[in-house]
């Protein structure tokens, strides 16, 4: 496998956008896009809920690590991350030295976008609070991670797009 770079990483928690930032972003710069937390279900053959039912956080954070460690090698397009992937040491790592945009939401406009349904296991039991929680917990990491940080709040997805392609240009 030959060793490739990303053009760029995105974090944030659920409901930042990562994914249609990132499909929207990759189509922009004409690169190809992956969503680790997807490559994970593909894989897997189960939802990301499943495989915390059925075999626990602990499992599903070990496929989680090593599918970013794979991504950050192997993937030239733009590669978002599941929300707590950038919390595990061994991912702060590997992320060490690539461009990563911490796309920060507000929790109204991530209420908009994931509707806080079953589907997000750690926001199963009283959503908001716990989105609140797990952003105020998390928000350190993802600005010591990130090399970019873009608040997305009220944004049209391509004024997000126009602003990281910026700071792609200007990191080049």
């Amino acid at each position: 496998m030959v060793s490739q770079r990303p053009v760029a990483v995105l974090i944030g928690p659920p409901g930042a956008g990562k994914t249609t930032i990132g499909e929207a972003l990759a189509a922009h710069l004409d690169v190809p896009f992956h969503d680790t937390d997807a490559a994970i279900e593909a894989d897997q053959g189960c939802s990301i809920s499943d495989i915390f039912v059925l075999e626990g956080e602990p499992a599903f954070r070990a496929l989680e690590r090593a599918e970013v460690a794979r991504a950050v090698t192997a993937e030239r397009g733009v590669v978002a991350l599941g929300g707590g992937a950038p919390m595990d040491a061994e991912t702060q790592t590997v992320l060490a030295g690539h461009l990563v945009v911490f796309l920060d939401v507000t929790i109204a406009d991530a209420a908009k976008r994931v509707g806080f349904d079953g589907s997000r296991p750690l926001l199963v039991i009283n959503p908001r609070a716990s989105w609140t929680k797990l952003m105020n917990d998390r928000r350190p990491t993802y600005e010591r991670v990130a090399t970019h940080r873009i608040v997305t709040a009220g944004r049209p997805v391509a004024d997000i797009v126009s602003e990281i392609a910026e700071h792609l240009r200007a990191a080049r």
